[in-house]
C-alpha cells in the first residue's frame, strides 16, 4: 500500500495553568499534526514537537515528503534513512536531534497507518506486549509552594504511587517545595515515592550541594541535574550523589544513550520517542540500556494524547521499563483525543488493543488549535521538556 499524501498542520494549544520549570514559564505549546494518507483513504496520524519554530519545521517536513509519498508505507524506514542523508548529511547539516523530533512524528503516523491496514495494535509491530498496563507518575503543577502542596494532597488522596516535581527554579524555592510535598506524603502516611527533575539547572558543584540538602527528604530519583552537553559532569554527580540520577537531555541520540550506559553516567535512562527519533529508535535505546542493566523511563514532552498513545504502545513493548513514566496531555486545556480514556488509575493505564495507535481525534479541538496558530503565531513556538 502506497502513501498518497502527507499533510502537516501546526497547532497552538493553551495549557490549563502556567508550566513552570528551570527554563522559564510557558502558557501554551505547539505541535505539528502529521497525517499520512494511503491509496485506499486510510489515514495514520502522528505529531511532532516543534523547536524552535512550528512553521519552519512544517516547511522542512514538506520537503522531506518526497522520500515517502508514492512509496510503500511498509518501506518507511528506508525513506527515513534517505530523508536524513539527502536533506541533512549531504549539505553538512548534521543535526540528528532536530531530525529526530520530525522523523518521530512521521514514523508515529506511519506506524498508526500500518497498524490500521494490518488490523493490529502498534505494540505488535514493536515485537509484542510485555505487560498489560503501564505505570505513570503524577506530575505536580502549581505556581507557589502552597499550590504544589495542595496538588500533592490530591495526588496522595487519589492513591498515586509516584509523585514528580520540577526543581531548578531557585534553591530556596526547590527546598521549600520538596519539604512541603514530603510533609504531605508523610502526614498522610502514604507510600508514594518522590521524584524530582532539575532540567539541567545546576553545575556539578551546585548539584552536589543541592543533592546533599535534598537527601533527608527521601527523594527516590532526580533527572538531569547538570547541563546536557557534558556527560562527564553528569557522571561526576552520579558517582557522588546520595540520590539516584537519571540521564534525560543528555541522551537524545542512540550514540548518547550508548555513551551514558558505557560510562555509567546515570542510574536510569529517561528518554522519549520524539527525542531519540521514533518508536523503533526507542526500542533500540531500551535494548542498549537493557544490555547495561539499566531501566528505561519514558520521557514525554509538551504534546497531546496522540503522543501519549504512542508512548503507551512503547510501554507495553519495552522489556526493561520503569514503573513511573511521564504523561503530559493532562496539562492541556482541551483534550485532542476523544477516545480512549488516557487518565491513569492509581498510576496505571491499560489501553485497549485497537488497530494502529488506537485513538480518535476531536476535530473541533484540532480545527480550533489550527485556527489559533494562524491567528496568534509569532514564530516563537517552543518544545518543552
Amino acid at each position: 500500500m502506497k502513501i498518497k499524501q502527507l499533510t502537516v498542520t501546526p497547532l497552538h494549544l493553551p495549557l490549563k495553568t502556567p508550566y513552570i520549570w528551570s527554563q522559564g514559564v510557558e502558557d501554551a505549546f505547539f505541535v505539528n499534526l502529521i497525517a499520512l494518507e494511503a491509496e485506499d483513504g486510510t489515514i495514520g496520524y502522528g505529531e511532532t514537537t516543534t523547536a524552535p519554530d512550528a512553521r519552519a519545521q512544517k516547511l522542512v517536513i514538506e520537503k522531506m515528503a518526497r522520500h515517502f509519498v508514492g512509496k510503500s508505507i511498509f518501506d518507511f524506514a528506508r525513506g527515513a534513512k534517505e530523508a536524513f542523508r539527502a536533506n541533512f548529511l549531504t549539505f553538512g547539516g548534521n543535526m540528528p536531534r532536530y531530525f529526530n523530533q520530525m522523523i518521530c512524528g512521521l514514523e508515529m503516523a506511519a506506524l498508526d497507518l500500518q497498524g490500521k491496514l494490518l488490523g493490529r495494535p502498534v505494540w505488535d509491530l514493536l515485537g509484542g506486549q510485555q505487560r498489560d498496563a503501564v505505570g505513570y507518575f503524577y506530575f505536580l503543577q502549581g505556581k507557589t509552594v502552597a499550590a504544589l502542596a495542595a496538588d500533592a494532597q490530591q495526588a496522595v488522596a487519589a492513591g498515586q504511587p509516584i509523585i514528580y516535581l520540577k526543581v531548578g527554579v531557585s534553591e530556596a524555592h526547590d527546598l521549600a517545595a520538596v519539604k512541603a510535598v514530603r510533609d504531605v506524603i508523610d502526614s498522610a502516611e502514604s507510600a508514594a515515592r518522590l521524584r524530582l527533575d532539575a532540567n539541567e539547572a545546576w553545575d556539578p558543584a551546585t548539584a552536589r550541594r543541592m543533592l546533599t540538602a535534598l537527601a533527608p527528604y527521601n527523594v527516590e530519583y532526580i533527572e538531569q541535574p547538570t547541563p546536557s552537553w557534558s556527560l562527564a559532569a553528569l557522571k561526576q554527580v552520579t558517582d557522588r550523589s546520595p540520590i539516584a540520577i537519571g540521564a534525560d537531555q543528555s541522551v537524545f541520540t542512540l550514540h548518547e544513550v550508548y555513551r551514558a550506559c558505557a560510562t555509567r553516567s546515570a542510574d536510569m535512562i529517561a528518554v522519549g520517542p520524539r527525542e531519540i527519533g521514533g518508536l523503533r529508535a526507542m526500542m533500540k535505546a531500551a535494548a542498549i540500556a537493557e544490555g547495561a542493566g539499566l531501566n528505561i523511563c519514558i520521557h514525554s514532552s509538551m504534546t497531546t494524547g496522540i503522543t501519549t498513545c504512542a508512548e503507551h504502545h512503547l510501554g507495553r513493548a519495552i522489556p526493561n521499563l520503569d514503573d513511573g513514566n511521564q504523561i503530559m496531555w493532562q496539562l492541556l486545556q482541551d483534550n485532542i483525543v476523544t477516545e480512549p480514556t488516557l487518565s491513569p488509575n492509581k498510576g496505571q493505564l491499560s489501553l485497549p488493543a485497537k488497530p494502529g495507535l488506537g485513538f480518535a481525534l476531536d476535530w473541533d479541538v484540532v480545527n480550533a488549535a489550527a485556527e489559533r496558530f494562524e491567528i496568534n503565531s509569532s514564530g516563537d513556538s517552543l518544545c518543552l521538556f
